[in-house]
């Protein structure tokens, strides 16, 4: 926070040349600057004093009511306002540069200036807070610091425009060449009215993908209607479904349009597809092929225009034949499949990923949380179980949790801090026997504990012996079986 400098009036020396890029872009760049002053003869001196400046546009507004209409009108790169002030205060005037993301600094001046109130409008987003009477040449300073931030921000999120230019498919950003092939394979099936499955871990962002299909299709206009079937109860799914009439049962008080009729004309998303009943799936099935159902407790055929899209993270081949999902519903689905790879296969994304995570979770009117390079390695290093869902609520807890513009390792979640090491996976041969796979088993690892005690032994029959609980004779036995050279144990220091 600045210190208080008086004067007596405007020191109208020579003034400090604005920022190189302003003056270098000239006119066509200029930066505006918003007096917002009740007191016309302090509100004037400023104006005059900065309008000097080249490159420079400085407006005025006699209160917190003037300044929200020239807002409205123009946009700010810097906001000079009192504190105190008829109807709209300076406080309040900030809240709302907050509220609506305004691309703005805001210095806040007063007359009666207290810690308290220089705290609350630091919390609330203010860059500066300087008292009365303010002394012109710090405040061109403080102004020239604000419009070089201000600068770099928007430098900051012109790159991030053109990132998302570069990756961005509707909503789903990616840099991965595997999904730069699923954003093509929507993009040849989207014009369509085939019906996709799309198969991918939970987190994986198949919703999204759903959506991208919905709005890069003609039906872009029309409804798209999610249902997760597996959050909803047997009892209720085909209620949830297709609809039911007056009295189709206890609590049918009157009639209900299900899911796919609200989707006419659109796209219906039914994630979770395996976890439907196999008594329900009969049911989709003859929508999925006829385009027509009935209510529950109804007898009129309503007709569906709709396109079906499904999601799993479940191999739905496998589910059929084990006789939990039907293979004829299966087919019926899996007309155009569309794999999406974990987020552990895609590793070029995490940076992008957590970069525009961190953008999403920044507080209104502030940059977003720089991510250091030690917890950016940590990002690149975890196995992101839970794929993109656990990454953005990780980057949601480190900027949270950051007291700073920084986001670092002791930010982030522990089990990033401490990741656990995968188990190793035991290889399963089913054309074999189970005893023959356990015996090498059990032999390779006995062969591994009695080398490790040897070395702890450098190779001592007897001390092994004891340390391993075996009699020397069983020792000798199996450093035979094993070919093992105590001499190679007894070299080492």
């Amino acid at each position: 926070m600045s210190g208080n400098q008086t004067t007596t009036g405007p020191e109208v020396a020579p003034t400090e040349a604005l920022p190189a890029e302003a003056e270098a872009a000239g006119t066509t760049t200029r930066r505006r600057v918003l007096i917002v002053e009740d007191n016309e003869t302090a509100r004037k001196q400023i104006q005059v004093f900065l309008e000097i400046e080249p490159g420079l546009a400085v407006d005025t507004a006699a209160n917190g009511s003037e300044a929200l209409k020239a807002l409205d009108e123009k946009p700010y790169s810097v906001i000079v306002t009192d504190l105190k002030m008829p109807r709209v205060d300076g406080l309040q005037l900030l809240e709302e540069v907050q509220k609506r993301r305004l691309p703005a600094d805001v210095i806040i001046t007063t007359g009666f200036g207290t810690v308290e109130q220089a705290v609350q409008a630091m919390r609330l987003g203010a860059v500066d807070f300087l008292t009365k009477p303010i002394n012109l040449e710090h405040l061109k300073l403080v102004v020239h610091r604000a419009l070089r931030e201000r600068a770099l921000q928007d430098e900051v999120a012109a790159l991030r425009e053109k990132l998302h230019e570069l990756y961005a498919f509707h909503t789903i950003l990616s840099k991965s060449p595997r999904m730069h092939g699923v954003f093509e394979l929507i993009s040849h099936v989207a014009p369509t009215i085939s019906t996709v499955l799309i198969f991918g871990e939970t987190g994986t962002g198949k919703e999204l993908v759903a959506r991208a299909v919905h709005e890069a299709s003609p039906r872009k206009g029309n409804p798209f209607v999610a249902v997760n079937c597996a959050a909803l109860p047997e009892s209720l799914l085909e209620s949830e479904l297709f609809g039911h009439e007056k009295g189709a049962f206890t609590s049918a008080v009157g009639q209900r349009k299900g899911r796919f009729e609200l989707a006419h004309g659109g796209t219906i998303f039914l994630d979770e597809i395996g976890e439907i009943p196999l008594a329900m799936q009969a049911k989709l099935l003859r929508v999925l092929q006829e385009r027509r159902f009935e209510r529950v407790g109804g007898t009129q055929t309503v007709e569906a225009d709709v396109r079906v899209i499904a999601a799993t993270n479940r191999d739905l081949l496998k589910l059929a034949k084990d006789g939990k999902f039907r293979e004829d519903l299966y087919y019926r689905l899996n007309v155009v499949k569309i794999d999406l790879p974990p987020l552990h296969e895609r590793q070029e994304d995490i940076p992008l990923l957590a970069m525009h995570f961190a953008q999403k979770f920044s507080r209104p009117g502030a940059p977003p949380k720089v991510i250091s390079p030690e917890a950016m390695e940590l990002l690149l290093q975890h196995r992101w179980p839970g794929n993109i869902r656990e990454l953005e609520n990780a980057i949601e807890r480190a900027t949270v949790t950051s007291r700073d513009e920084m986001i670092r390792p002791e930010n982030l979640p522990a089990e990033i801090l401490k990741p656990n090491r995968p188990k190793p996976q035991l290889p399963v041969d089913l054309s074999r026997p189970l005893t023959d796979q356990l015996n090498e088993l059990t032999a390779a690892f006995e062969e591994r504990y009695l080398r490790r005690a040897l070395k702890r032994t450098r190779g001592h029959i007897g001390r092994t012996a004891r340390l391993t609980g075996l009699s020397r004779r069983t020792i000798t036995d199996k450093i035979a079986l094993y070919q093992i050279d105590k001499t190679e144990f007894k070299k080492e220091d």
